[in-house]
């Protein structure tokens, strides 16, 4: 049975481009594909058909072999774009070949890529690290300068981080040729794969630096000055960028990120740039009024006036007397929040004092007044 013709197997004209080669064969090898044509018998072998034609038309020598003399370029010893013998393998074409053409093209950017040069990671960025720094309220209300102490992996100094002994230059990998990638064929697929000798690299050190043992890095503690501005809050992060670890063989170092906590303080609460304190006053003074004295966040003192018959949760403001903004814009504000409280162990004298003001103090309690009528009529309601 006489062969087709290849322009016919993958329905294209005998002056497509290249592009349009690949194109046509794309779609052939998706329809053809025996995995999606399980009822079909044929399918296989028309699969088989499309890759031999696009194994020859894809590559320019060959496609100009068989526009000229046809199939039979490829055979009785023509040879084939300088393979000998036809080199085709009695007809079928290079399968791996042509199919691992599409499928890098299809799936390469999904998978990562091939990174230039086969895929390879001759400099490879370093990690990024983290680091965790507790500041006190004060601390986040001034802002501060810090040094801080990270381990990390710094450039090795021996071999300049290049992991040779005396600098010396990385050799080729043998088993992926400097590829970073092996191959294996599994049925119709390629699978692509990290080279197991030079870890996806492409290159092998002969000589291996015995300062770094060849990684071109050494663990260290660095001391490092970090500025923390004024306003920081817990969740706060901080980048220094190309201060992480030191990449691989002189590949970039990868950034340090802190991650800001405030640690919770004494005697103020906060929410977000608001300050709140919680100031414990005499049931006299809440009764009668009168000034009280309050601490502020930068270590100052301010005055509070208190209205006679003030309560226990009422709030006072304090106008910018609380953080500022992280990100610019007006400085928070300080909330006083009253706490009446009730005087205890009480002497003979200051009980008498008190039974006597209670008798005289029925109209002076507003909120209780309504309260208990409010019970009175609620039980009223349940008996009828």
């Amino acid at each position: 049975m006489s062969k087709r013709d290849y322009y016919d197997v993958l329905g294209i004209s005998k002056g497509a481009s290249a592009e349009e080669i690949k194109k046509a064969y794309r779609t052939k090898a998706k329809e053809l594909h025996p995995d999606r044509n399980a009822d079909n018998p044929d399918a296989e072998a028309q699969f088989k058909e499309a890759n031999e034609a696009y194994e020859v038309l894809k590559d320019a020598d060959k496609k100009a072999a068989y526009d000229r003399f046809g199939h039979a370029a490829f055979e009785g010893g023509m040879g084939g774009g300088g393979r000998p013998g036809g080199g085709f393998g009695g007809g079928q074409g290079d399968f791996t070949s042509a199919f691992s053409d599409v499928f890098d093209d299809l799936f390469g950017d999904f998978m990562g890529g091939r990174g230039g040069a086969g895929g390879r990671q001759r400099a490879a960025r370093g990690s990024d690290l983290r680091y965790n720094l507790r500041v006190t309220l004060e601390e986040a209300y001034s802002g501060l300068q810090k040094t801080i102490k990270v381990p990390t992996l710094t450039a090795c100094g021996s071999c300049a981080g290049s992991g040779s002994e005396g600098s010396s230059e990385p050799t080729s990998c043998p088993t992926c040729s400097g590829m970073g990638k092996v191959r294996a064929q599994q049925g119709f697929f390629t699978v692509e794969r990290t080279c197991p000798t030079c870890s996806g690299m492409g290159q092998i050190i002969k000589n291996p630096c015995k300062t770094c043992g060849g990684a071109g890095r050494v663990e260290k503690e660095r001391a490092l000055n970090v500025n923390i501005p004024a306003g920081v809050e817990t969740g706060t992060r901080i980048r220094l960028a190309g201060e992480g670890e030191a990449g691989m063989r002189g590949g970039p170092p990868g950034d340090l990120y802190i991650f800001v906590e405030v640690t919770q303080h004494e005697l103020f609460e906060r929410d977000g740039s608001s300050l709140f304190c919680r100031v414990p006053v005499s049931m006299a003074k809440a009764a009668l009024g009168g000034s009280i004295e309050v601490p502020t966040i930068d270590g100052g003192r301010a005055r509070v006036q208190i209205p006679g018959g003030s309560q226990s949760g009422r709030q006072m403001r304090l106008r910018s007397k609380g953080m500022p903004a992280l990100r610019g814009g007006p400085q928070g504000d300080m909330f006083i929040e009253l706490a009446v409280e009730t005087p205890v162990n009480l002497t003979s004298r200051q009980k008498e004092l008190l039974e006597e003001f209670e008798k005289l103090s029925e109209d002076n309690n507003p909120e209780s007044k309504s309260f208990f009528s409010s019970v009175k009529s609620f039980w009223d309601g349940m008996k009828g």
